[in-house]
């Protein structure tokens, strides 16, 4: 039998026409129209995307471009005769600093001499380049070190902060015609000595292991005693959130009946997750120091504080994790005579372990950064003027942490403490990106395929 083309029909015939059918590679327009679309929204992604990188590098940059410098400090090198009259003098001396500095101001002017610098300033006026704590950082080296009496002692003494300041490019020239501590003669002084050797701008490992210093000496202000504060602060909020956190999410997950009283408990625990930070240090105020009467200031007043706040997204997370593990891990072992609890802890809990641990680090780092609820329990700057004498005293002598310091640095007048603030934040990164290399490795570690 063999295929008969159709006569073609006239217009007029009355008989329809065959339809016409397209070609599967020939696009219709609806279909034109999805994949326009499509590639408008995949242009707007990239587009938010690139925006989230221009902004990620923008605040880095801001961040490293303020705060490099506060790990950076000029010093001025001034090498001391230590006279045992003189000293002797000083230290019967009511006012002791007084008689150092004019020690220091004998030794700086014989320094100028040698260098061949011709400074026409009164000692008062070149006492200006100089930290306010310079006569108390050579008394106190002469107090550690008697046996050095009789000797000349080379000093590397912090400059002042505006000189500080210029040496790092922050104060200008046209900055000080209302700048009463510091004119223009200091700064061409200060730039005779950086030629001759004796000023030199180098690392500031005072600012890492330093303590906080008052609104006259921001060029001695470090960060190292808040740190101490925040790590002793962190060391509570581990031990107590991980292990009640864990152990609360077990039970509401795998033993609690689904009753209303379970349900109110959820709804309460999702709740406090959204709750304000400044809440729980209202709260921590209220029990811990004035009816459990705890030691105010102290780190393990904050890292009580702190695990109230936290607990709930532990809880959140490690629920998440537990019921992300297939119910046939839960069936197998109790299908060849294990218990409920054998299970739970021998089978479902090692494979929820990255979950719980990514939880775990991301509450602590959103503890790490909290301000408002330490400031409330008066763990402010300036508290600590020397570091914890052991361990029990690194938990209940009053201290401070470095979300704290920071806005304390950020809240005072003086440039030079605005800088040490955002150098702070950068240590602070440092530390939240340590809790997350940590965490992604650990992650990696208890990390199960099923």
């Amino acid at each position: 039998m063999t295929d008969t083309a159709l006569p073609p029909q006239s217009e007029n015939s009355g008989v329809p026409s065959p339809r016409r059918f397209k070609s599967l590679l020939e696009l219709d327009p609806l279909t034109k129209k999805r994949n326009a679309a499509e590639a408008r929204f995949r242009v707007y992604g990239i587009v938010a995307v690139a925006f989230g990188l221009f902004f990620v590098v923008a605040l880095l940059w801001a961040i490293l471009s303020s705060g490099l410098g506060a790990f950076s400090q000029t010093f001025l090198k001034v090498d001391i005769p230590l006279v045992q009259t003189q000293i002797d003098a000083a230290e019967k001396s009511v006012v002791k600093t007084s008689k150092y500095k004019a020690i220091i101001d004998e030794a700086f002017a014989r320094e100028l001499a040698d260098a061949g610098i011709n400074a026409d300033m009164k000692p008062k006026d070149l006492r200006k380049l100089f930290s306010s704590g310079a006569a108390a950082t050579v008394r106190n080296f002469i107090l550690a070190h008697p046996d050095r009496i009789g000797s000349t002692v080379s000093f590397d003494l912090i400059a002042s902060s505006r000189v500080d300041g210029y040496m790092k490019g922050r104060v200008k020239r046209e900055d000080l015609a209302e700048d009463k501590n510091l004119d223009a003669v200091h700064l061409d002084l200060a730039d005779q000595l950086e030629k001759a050797g004796i000023l030199e701008k180098r690392f500031n490992l005072a600012f890492i292991t330093g303590t906080d210093a008052s609104d006259s000496r921001p060029e001695q202000a470090g960060i190292g005693a808040s740190m101490i504060g925040s790590l002793f602060m962190m060391m509570v909020v581990l031990f107590l959130s991980l292990p009640i956190g864990v152990a609360a999410s077990i039970y509401l997950e795998e033993f609690a009946p689904q009753n209303r009283f379970t349900d109110l408990i959820e709804v309460n625990i999702s709740n406090l997750a959204a709750v304000p930070s400044i809440v729980f240090g209202i709260l921590g105020l209220a029990v811990f120091i004035q009816f459990m009467h705890l030691p105010q200031s102290a780190p393990l007043v904050g890292g009580l504080v702190l695990t109230l706040m936290t607990l709930p997204t532990i809880i959140i997370s490690t629920r998440a994790s537990l019921k992300a593990v297939p119910p046939s891990i839960r069936d197998a072992a109790l299908g060849i005579g294990a218990s409920k609890m054998q299970s739970i802890f021998h089978h479902v809990l090692p494979l929820a372990m990255p979950g719980i641990l990514t939880g775990t680090i991301i509450g602590l780092a959103q503890a790490l950064g909290e301000t408002a609820p330490l400031l409330l329990i008066g763990m402010v700057g300036f508290i600590a003027s020397n570091f914890p004498d052991g361990v029990a005293a690194g938990f209940l002598s009053p201290n401070s942490a470095m979300p704290a310091q920071i806005y304390e640095w950020a809240k005072r007048a003086d440039p030079a403490f605005y800088e040490r603030a955002w150098g702070g934040i950068i240590v602070l990164l440092l530390f939240l990106m340590t809790m997350n290399i940590i965490a992604i490795i650990l992650r990696r570690r208890f990390e199960r395929r099923w």
